[in-house]
């Protein structure tokens, strides 16, 4: 039922919710464990870039990908990540989850970075 909700209005976000090779869409997926960011250009159906709890850069700078420490490393490495690649609007696709927590750190480290949204 839960995920039934999220699925719902994701699905209901996505239909506003584009993605340029000027503007692309930041698509966020938390799981219990890990937390997952891509750049995502939907005119061509490219992911530009992605960086995750998962990743090797990351692995070494925190100890558990499922907290608030992890996802503000995470953005702030989204962020410096996407200005290296001439990346500096984006539009926030919070994947159908409440604007809190983990997901609220995240977009706020990535603003921190220098992305604007």
């Amino acid at each position: 039922m839960k995920l039934e909700g999220r699925a719902r209005r994701h699905r209901r976000v996505r239909r506003k919710v584009i993605g340029t090779a000027q503007r692309p869409r930041l698509s966020v997926f938390r799981s219990l464990k890990h937390i997952y960011v891509q750049l995502v250009d939907d005119e061509s159906g490219k992911t530009i870039l992605s960086v995750s709890t998962r990743s090797t850069d990351a692995a070494g700078k925190i100890k558990y990908g499922g907290n608030v420490a992890a996802a503000k490393v995470v953005g702030k490495m989204l962020g410096e990540t996407a200005l290296s690649n001439k990346i500096t609007n984006v539009v926030f696709d919070k994947g159908g989850y409440l604007y809190h927590g983990r997901i609220k750190v995240l977009a706020d480290a990535a603003r921190e970075a220098g992305l604007k949204f």
